[in-house]
């Protein structure tokens, strides 16, 4: 079981690298004019930095969420202590990602209402 979720994990550590990677280039540096290729991410059509955010803190969650599943499944091998510092770190991820999406919410509907 530990095995299979050390997996999840690398796979989604990576995607989040080339989210961030290809998105970050997208966004910051130059458009990379993959429309129709075949090999475009679905993402990537409508990628802005606020998407970016919002997508990073997610995947963020997916991690810590992993993360937190190990600990908990080897909770015998970890102090009180421990347990309540990710449980505390995890939730703190939850809440950030919840602002960040409240907060571009919020930007998006007041660009909208100025057009």
């Amino acid at each position: 079981m530990l095995v299979v979720l050390a997996l999840i994990d690398v796979v989604m550590i990576s995607n989040l690298l080339i989210m961030v990677i290809v998105g970050g280039y997208e966004t910051f540096v130059s458009r990379m004019d993959l429309e129709g290729h075949r090999d475009q991410p679905e993402w990537l059509s409508h990628v802005n930095a606020s998407v970016l955010k919002v997508k990073l803190a997610t995947a963020i969650i997916g991690i810590s969420s992993i993360h937190l599943l190990k600990t908990f499944i080897n909770a015998d091998n970890y102090t009180d202590r421990v347990l309540i510092a990710q449980t505390v770190i995890h939730i703190t991820f939850l809440l950030s990602a919840i602002a960040i999406a409240y907060t571009d919410k919020l930007m998006s509907s007041s660009a909208s209402d100025r057009h």
